[in-house]
């Protein structure tokens, strides 16, 4: 019983913590008010932050549930053409946030280096999804 209360426990505060961290990074990059300011839609504003807590939930379900999806091709292709508009405006922000590394650079004295900088970020990122995909996705 007291197992099961910790699991409880450490479940929850772990997701509040995740949970926190994605609605900063949210915030921090401004998603949502680019979009609504790119396409010009300040009235849609309320169903833009629903349909992220709505996803956010979704997703959460998706992950935990032996639920399968058995859709035609069509819906499939429409659904993965929404994952790359998230995922490309995803980047797209986060390439703005880039500009934070020259600054970085230069307060930890490697400005000359900046390089070596990127390169250590995209190699860590290639090992850890090859460590991912190879040793823990069977």
């Amino acid at each position: 019983m007291i197992n099961k209360l910790i699991d409880l426990f450490i479940g929850l505060g772990s997701g509040l913590i995740v949970g926190t961290g994605f609605v900063a990074f949210l915030t921090m990059l401004g998603i949502i008010p680019r979009l609504v300011t790119l396409s010009k839609t300040k009235n849609f504003l309320h169903y833009y932050e629903m349909a992220v807590v709505l996803g956010v939930f979704f997703g959460t379900y998706l992950s935990f549930s032996n639920f399968t999806f058995h859709l035609p091709t069509a819906i499939l292709v429409i659904w993965g053409l929404l994952h790359g508009i998230f995922i490309g405006m995803l980047a797209a922000a986060l390439t703005e946030v880039l500009n934070v590394f020259p600054i970085l650079a230069k307060r930890i004295r490697v400005d000359h280096q900046i390089i070596w900088l990127m390169m250590a970020i995209v190699l860590g990122k290639i090992i850890g999804s090859l460590f991912q995909w190879l040793l823990l996705v069977k």
